[in-house]
Parts: structure tokens; C-alpha cells; sequence
């Protein structure tokens, strides 16, 4: 088979594949690579050098890059491999890791996990894990609904660190000792009440807010402060001004 057409065709099926996932651009192949992703190999185009992104971006990778299998295609084929081609012009496969979310609320510590109720917006759930996987104490982040939180634009707007922590489906009804957070905007100010270690921190979708099961179940509501007449926050930035101050706390 022609080798231009054998990668595009691999790339397609790949991202029909439940077992594997495509990295888009030379950061989610950085970060992956850190967190131990099993990497299956790499394409770039033509005029840009792999080398020479490792030596300025992750010098310390360079062995583990260079030991990759490498197809260098032209740019056209290139263009062929993502909906949106990164501007560092390479793309990966690998192995998806499969985290059971009864494990990943078990995990021992006082470190908090994450929860997104049923999220819509797959970039912005992307970027829920890029914030979750930036703060050193987050164990897992665990999503609700029919939406994968491994679909590839979650993955392009994570940047690769879904491997950075456990990431999963789960039922929300999973059994667990942590007490639920929820975000809310009824709830007490943010800063005022103090989060339980081991929390399990709930957030809902920026329309409808986290449902009423949810909200029930909740041992502590909290509301980022806001002003008069905005009605809600882009569901990351929501992410990243709780944590943030539970880490001030």
C-alpha cells in the first residue's frame, strides 16, 4: 500500500479505535511521553524537524523521541491526519490506558478528584484536565454522560496530559468515603468554608448547573464569587479558581 495512503487510513481508524488515542502536535507527544504513555509512533511533515522541536521543547526526551518510529510525510498528507493540523506539525499514536473509576475514587491521600457532570463541550473538557493535571495534589478526574472525556478534542485542548492522572467515565454512582463538593452558585462563598481533604469536587455544565441528585448528595456548597450579572464561568476557569484556592487554603 502507498505510504501516504496507509497513513491516513491508520490515523482515521485509530481515532475510531477505543484502545488507542491521537496526539495532535508536539506538546500532547511531550506530555504523553512524560506521564509514561506507551507511544506507537510518530508522523511530521516534511518541513519540520522533529529533532529539532525535541532539542528546543523536551531536551531531556531526545533518546526516547529519537528511538521512535518516525514516518515523514509531505505536508499535503500532513494536512490529512487532523481536523485541525498543530503548527509543530507532527501527530502520534498511543495507547489508551483504561483507569476503573471505582479505583480512581479509592485512591488514598487527602488529594481531591475532580467530577464533571455530564459536560458538553469537548474542548472545554480538554481543558478541565489541563488545569486538573497543573495542580500537584488532584488524583483523578472523572466525567458523567454519554460524551468519552478521551475524544480526540479533549484531547487536543489537554494537550497530551490526560496521562498525567487518572481520567474516566463513570456512572456518578459509583460508592465512595469522599465527601462531595458541590460548586454552586447557592452555595458559600468560595474562601469561606474550608474543603475536606479527600474531596470529591462536583461541577456542572455552565447552563444548567449541576443537577438536583447531585446537589442533595452535596456535604459542602460553594459559589465562586462574582460580579452582578454575570451569570456563570467557562467551565475550566471554574476548575482552576476552586483549586486554586483550595491550594491557597
Amino acid at each position: 500500500m502507498d505510504l501516504a495512503v496507509d497513513t491516513t487510513s491508520r490515523y482515521a481508524a485509530a481515532r475510531r479505535d477505543p484502545a488507542l488515542v491521537v496526539l495532535e502536535g508536539f506538546h500532547a507527544l511531550k506530555h504523553a511521553l512524560r506521564f509514561g504513555a506507551e507511544v506507537l509512533d510518530v508522523v511530521a511533515a516534511a518541513d519540520h524537524a522533529l529533532g529539532d522541536l525535541t532539542a528546543r521543547l523536551a531536551p531531556e526526551l531526545a533518546s526516547r523521541i529519537g528511538a521512535l518510529v518516525t514516518t515523514t510525510v509531505s505536508a499535503a498528507v500532513f494536512a490529512t491526519l487532523c481536523p485541525r493540523p498543530p503548527q509543530t506539525r507532527v501527530v502520534a499514536l498511543a495507547r489508551r490506558p483504561r483507569h476503573d473509576p471505582a479505583a480512581v475514587l479509592a485512591q488514598p491521600g487527602d488529594g481531591p478528584v475532580i467530577l464533571l457532570e455530564d459536560p458538553r463541550t469537548m474542548s472545554n473538557m480538554g481543558a478541565c484536565v489541563r488545569v486538573a493535571a497543573a495542580a500537584p495534589d488532584v488524583v483523578g478526574l472523572l466525567t458523567t454522560g454519554e460524551s468519552d472525556p478521551w475524544n480526540p478534542a479533549a484531547l487536543r485542548g489537554a494537550a497530551g496530559l490526560h496521562f498525567a492522572l487518572p481520567v474516566a467515565r463513570a456512572t456518578g454512582t459509583e460508592p465512595t468515603d469522599r465527601p462531595l463538593v458541590a460548586v454552586d452558585p447557592d452555595g458559600d462563598e468560595l474562601g469561606t468554608t474550608a474543603i475536606p481533604p479527600r474531596a470529591l469536587i462536583a461541577f456542572g455544565t455552565e447552563r444548567y448547573g449541576l443537577s438536583d441528585a447531585l446537589l442533595d448528595r452535596a456535604e459542602v456548597r460553594l459559589r465562586i464569587p462574582m460580579r452582578p450579572g454575570v451569570s456563570s464561568l467557562n467551565l475550566a476557569t471554574s476548575v482552576a479558581a476552586v483549586l486554586f484556592a483550595q491550594s491557597r487554603a
